[in-house]
């Protein structure tokens, strides 16, 4: 008895502990910014998709190359703006969060601020294949997937500056009431601006001349890449992304770990692969965020359409397979909120097992495969809603043999499934005796 309350205390501060984290402001905002700019890398993915798999099913030579500005346009408008695109889209949702009037002004700050840092000289290459240096102009290599955590970070500081200094009375210019709001909210928000801005620029200018540097290529180099490469690695995503499921089987969605802690560097390496397939370059990551939900959410979170087909298949239970009917069908879109706390999985110790395991196991596999050059890498955005088997085809840039191996999985996990299904229900039938 003892034991057992010690280990509901250490779940519950657990949870506690897990929850203040995820739903601390700046990742908070973080979570929201990704969540409004993610149908533009949607897009992406189609024009890729098209581009590289459709166009050349039907057409050839020049008349393909033609077609292919489509994709590449849209491949421009969105992967190569990337970090442009998620400053001021962090700027405005972290205003909103922290209830700033004026969250238009945020998002300009934190756009203006992000090309305030960029570097004035840059390196390229001509038409010829000849590299120069050039002035007055912004790199794709900067404000695309490249500086994605460069937007972040340059966002949430730059916005937190201005609203903090956007607070203090004395820098605020008060217009009288004929003048329009619109006008008077900008003059009560110019000092902070020129502030804000100016601080920037003075690093900038410091960066430059002394270390002959820029505040991009340094949270690129010291920040981003060594986080993506702990975070993206094998053993990373599973450690985080198993925490995430363990913690929603005690009712915290699995977004407030993975969310925060997952998907920037995931969507980082999902659009860097993106621009290859696009470019005809060699695809650079096995594991992104399209990986993950393709191979480790089979029909959702904790892959549990295994567990569906398991009661179809297995279980005698009235109330399993009621659940089962009711469940079915979002869990062929991916949504399967009904079945984690329907069936319930929350709480419930025997089927926590397989729901944070098999994810992981499923992860696993496609990287095995893919590793061994039997499966192509994941090169298209999908929506997640995509149903499985289908999703696996169309990421893999059409490669049959993807949801060949999911398949696999998903028969792996049914049969993983089915002996923590007979558990649970045995459980549930002795504590309902018990309370007759």
């Amino acid at each position: 008895m003892e034991s057992t309350k010690r280990s509901q205390k250490f779940i519950d501060q657990f949870t506690n502990i897990a929850f203040k984290i995820g739903n601390q402001i700046h990742l908070r905002s973080l979570r929201d910014a990704f969540a409004i700019i993610m149908p533009l890398f949607i897009l992406a993915g189609i024009g890729v998709l098209v581009n590289n798999v459709i166009f050349p099913w039907f057409i050839s030579g020049q008349t393909l190359k033609n077609c292919q500005y489509f994709g590449t346009y849209i491949t421009n408008g969105t992967l190569n703006i990337a970090g442009l695109l998620i400053a001021p889209t962090v700027g405005y949702c972290l205003a909103r969060n922290k209830n700033y009037t004026n969250k238009i002004s945020a998002a300009i700050i934190a756009l203006a601020t992000l090309v305030v840092m960029m570097p004035i000289n840059i390196p390229a290459t001509t038409v010829s294949g000849h590299s120069v240096n050039v002035t007055g102009v912004l790199s794709f290599q900067n404000i695309g997937t490249t500086g994605m955590f460069s937007g972040i970070i340059i966002g949430l500081v730059a916005t937190e500056l201005f609203i903090r200094l956007s607070k203090f009375k004395k820098l605020q210019i008060r217009l009288s009431d004929a003048v329009p709001s619109a006008v008077a909210g900008s003059f009560n928000t110019m000092i902070p601006a020129l502030i804000t801005m100016s601080l920037f620029a003075v690093l900038a200018a410091i960066l430059t001349v002394v270390f002959h540097t820029d505040l991009i290529t340094l949270i690129t180099t010291l920040i981003q890449e060594p986080l993506r490469r702990v975070n993206t690695s094998l053993p990373g995503l599973l450690l985080i992304y198993g925490t995430g499921n363990l913690l929603f089987s005690f009712g915290i969605h699995q977004a407030v770990i993975n969310g925060t802690l997952l998907d920037p560097v995931l969507l980082i390496n999902m659009n860097k692969n993106m621009a290859a397939y696009a470019a005809g370059k060699h695809i650079p990551y096995i594991i992104n965020n399209v990986f993950r939900d393709t191979f480790g959410m089979l029909g959702g979170t904790g892959s549990t359409i295994c567990l569906l087909i398991a009661t179809i298949l297995f279980s005698k239970s009235k109330a399993s397979r009621d659940i089962t009917k009711l469940s079915f069908v979002p869990s062929l879109f991916n949504i399967n909120e009904p079945v984690i706390f329907g069936y319930p999985i929350v709480f419930n110790f025997a089927l926590i097992i397989p729901f944070v395991l098999m994810p992981g196991l499923g992860i696993s596999i496609a990287y095995f495969f893919t590793a061994i050059g039997w499966m192509n890498r994941v090169v298209v955005m999908v929506p997640w809603t995509t149903p499985p088997l289908l999703n696996s085809y169309l990421a893999t840039g059409g490669d049959w043999r993807a949801p060949v191996i999911q398949g696999l999985t998903l028969i792996l996990g049914v049969l993983i499934y089915w002996p923590f299904l007979k558990i649970s229900e045995r459980v549930t039938a002795k504590q309902a005796d018990l309370n007759l």
